[in-house]
């Protein structure tokens, strides 16, 4: 253990007005992820995982912040005032700016959001052979669950905004606190189980 500790710089919310539009975020059901683990099975496709890192902090602020400098920030800057750019934790519109922000980010890459489920992104893809077939990416907040033949690919896309956790893009071990393995079927046929409890 190397004890390297993370720092967050935090906002107080408590001290802001409240927004006057709701800031909370869909996420992706259990129920979507189940559905989607049985088109991959049906369809013969692979299902990657991967997390977004600094989420946060890579989002555009919606509301309009600043900050009194500390003696954090270098003895020349002390005591000055800062506007604030990016998403802080902490604040109120925090929780809705990343996921605001990534809706954007999916959108440009030409994918569309499910009616039923916002969090399910859908895109048209072609397999070696020719054959068309829709590739999916599940989001909940800062984690990716990608279904198509090459999900390394979808998640490749991903990165053109976003910085994820290298460690973390591979066949998912959980997703959404819920347990996931390949299995194979009597019938030969490759599945995920997927438990809810661990």
């Amino acid at each position: 253990m190397d004890f390297i500790c993370k720092a967050r710089l935090v906002g107080d919310g408590h001290h802001t007005p409240a927004p006057s539009v709701s800031t909370y975020t869909g996420v992706v059901s259990r129920e979507t992820v189940q559905i989607a683990f049985t088109y991959a099975a049906l369809n013969g496709l692979e299902v990657f995982a991967a997390d977004i890192q600094n989420a946060y902090l890579q989002a555009p602020c919606s509301q309009k912040y600043y900050i009194i400098c500390g003696p954090e920030f270098g003895a020349e800057n002390t005591g000055k005032y800062t506007i604030v750019k990016r998403s802080i934790y902490g604040t109120k519109s925090a929780g809705v700016d990343f996921p605001n922000h990534l809706r954007d980010c999916m959108r440009h890459l030409g994918f569309e959001s499910c009616l039923a489920n916002p969090d399910l992104w859908m895109c048209q893809a072609i397999r070696k052979g020719g054959a068309t077939y829709y590739g999916y990416l599940l989001l909940y907040v800062d984690n990716a669950l990608a279904i198509s033949k090459y999900p390394a690919e979808m998640l490749r896309q991903l990165r053109k905004y976003f910085q994820l956790k290298q460690s973390s893009i591979g066949p998912p071990d959980t997703y959404l606190g819920g347990k996931v393995s390949k299995v194979e079927l009597p019938n030969g046929v490759q599945a995920y189980q997927y438990s809810s409890a661990q």
